[in-house]
């Protein structure tokens, strides 16, 4: 009976080890998946940086972008930040990290750290492959941010050795945003790649030509010399068509500078408009208002920075209501000891007035120095974005929208209130007004102190865009002015139309007859505007005033 229990048990077992000796053999000869290959490649490409040459170093970035690894990305932010190092005498990378010294290809800490490191050289070459493998390393990143941000540095890069994981990157993308971007990168790659078919070569010139940019002119204009001649005329159509757009968002470009100088036109004419409607008064010293409201803004900074840190992101809201009743009391207290010794005479107010700038300017050049003084933008204001090829900064952004809530306000404040009653029945008939019973000097000097009030908080937004110093409001009278004659002496609706279109006029003026030329001839446009219409666009309405 053993014998033949024996063969039985032997062939069960036989049977039995047949899939055991296949799944062995299907493991041995399978590939060896791809991170166990890495680190091989990683370690022989880390080892060129032992070399001591830029040829080597560039070629062992190649390398490491191809890899994928998180090692290869730490090693290359490494070098880029001049962290990387090399033992003379053995050839060993190591990575400097605050903690100490850890391997380049393990990324494992090194217990006995070498006597003598020496960093890893770089020139301009070496940099633009750190720049390209970096970006090739971040095109499978988590982070949607870095990823857009790798698509860049490859795009600006091209380096051929991407081009594979750029390509896995479109594939795997889903934001239509950067798989776009990604798209383009490689298209420029292929544009001066060897070897790329002229059906390929055609399609990247599309899509270069449709970002539409500066550098998209750049690429489309270094296709190579040897190209087809059906290539380099879907080049040439393409450099025509992206200059043709980029004059349009030039012109874009343009209208919103001018937009923005509109804005702060607006909030530095508002004032005068009032004052100069009711009061009749050529006030030369508006400007240092708005200089006041800007050192006022400086102030609160200056407190806040030294004792309420926390508070920085708050100073301009702070501000706003300090600056508006500073300069009011200060412009109510020049028309208390002035202004109203001087009414009907307005050569003499503007005088007056004039030697009150230069008394104020020289007050802030004694109390703050006559240097420019800083003044930060809060985290809400800092930064810009795109729109096409238009850039919109947020400084100037909240400017415009400040500038249209001042007007409304302003404006609301005129139509709805007992103080604008009383302000636009003197401005349209001053002795009616006072016959009424209307208190004709206190609406003067609210008034005044009203518009000088409204500088102030024209000079909290102008701290933003330009210099706080003594000279800030010298820059601003005489276009204020400019803005009042042109739109309607007091009449608000045609200060808002002038400080926009004189704005916007200026800027398309400037890149073709120059900054100053260009005030030139808007200056002879309005002289020439108010000889045909000497009460401006819109003239106010009243028996006093039509007389």
């Amino acid at each position: 009976m053993m014998r033949l229990r024996l063969p039985v048990r032997l062939g069960a077992l036989a049977r039995g080890l047949v899939p055991l000796l296949a799944l062995c053999a299907i493991f041995l000869l399978s590939p060896i998946p791809a991170h166990a290959q890495a680190q091989p490649d990683l370690s022989a490409a880390i080892a060129k940086f032992g070399n001591d040459s830029f040829s080597d170093t560039a070629d062992a970035l190649t390398a490491l972008s191809a890899t994928g690894s998180p090692q290869a990305a730490a090693v290359v932010d490494a070098l880029a930040e001049g962290r990387l190092v090399v033992d003379p005498a053995t050839r060993a990378v190591f990575i400097r990290t605050p903690s100490g010294l850890t391997d380049a290809a393990t990324g494992a800490a090194v217990a006995n750290p070498p006597a003598t490191l020496t960093p890893v050289r770089t020139n301009n070459r070496v940099r633009r492959s750190i720049e390209a493998a970096a970006g090739a390393l971040s095109l499978l990143n988590p982070d949607p941010a870095k990823r857009a941000d790798a698509a860049a540095a490859v795009f600006k890069s091209r380096d051929a050795a991407a081009l594979p994981t750029v390509d896995a990157a479109i594939a795997k993308e889903s934001v239509p945003a950067i798989k776009d971007a990604l798209e383009q990168a490689r298209a420029a790659i292929l544009m001066g790649k060897a070897g790329v078919s002229e059906a390929d070569r055609r399609l990247a010139i599309q899509k270069i030509t449709a970002r539409g940019d500066q550098e998209a002119i750049s690429l489309l204009r270094s296709l190579p010399a040897d190209a087809p001649a059906s290539l380099k005329a879907a080049a040439e159509a393409g450099i025509a068509k992206v200059e043709q757009s980029l004059k349009f968002w030039a012109m874009a470009q343009n209208v919103w500078y001018g937009l923005s100088l509109g804005s702060v036109l607006l909030l530095a004419a508002i004032g005068l408009a009032i004052t100069f409607g009711v009061m009749g008064v050529i006030n030369m010293a508006h400007g240092e208002m708005v200089m006041l409201g800007a050192y006022t803004t400086f102030v609160v900074q200056e407190i806040i920075r030294r004792h309420f840190p926390g508070l920085f992101d708050w100073s301009l809201t702070i501000a706003l209501p300090l600056a508006f009743l500073f300069t009011a009391l200060v412009g109510i207290l020049i028309e208390r000891t002035v202004i109203r010794f001087l009414y009907g005479r307005p050569l003499e107010t503007l005088l007056a007035t004039w030697g009150v700038s230069l008394i104020l300017q020289q007050a802030v050049r004694s109390v703050f120095g006559p240097t420019n003084q800083e003044v930060g933008a809060p985290s809400w204001m800092s930064g810009a974005f795109q729109v096409g090829q238009l850039s919109i900064t947020y400084n100037r952004l909240w400017i415009i929208v400040f500038a249209l809530i001042v007007f409304f306000t302003l404006l609301l404040v005129l139509k709805r209130t007992p103080l604008g009653l009383y302000v636009r029945a003197v401005t349209q008939n001053r002795r009616m007004a006072a016959a009424m019973g209307i208190r004709t000097g206190r609406i003067d000097a609210l008034t005044f102190g009203l518009g000088s009030g409204i500088a102030g908080i024209a000079g909290v937004a102008l701290s933003q865009i330009d210099n706080v110093s003594p000279n800030l409001g010298q820059g601003y009278i005489i276009d204020s002015f400019m803005v009042v004659v042109f739109g309607g002496v007091g009449n608000l609706w045609g200060t808002l139309v002038g400080a926009f279109t004189l704005g916007i006029a200026n800027k398309l003026l400037e890149p073709f007859a120059g900054a100053v030329l260009g005030k030139i001839l808007l200056l002879v446009f309005i002289i020439l505007f108010i000889q045909k219409r000497p009460r401006g666009l819109f003239a106010l309405k009243g028996r006093a005033v039509e007389s």
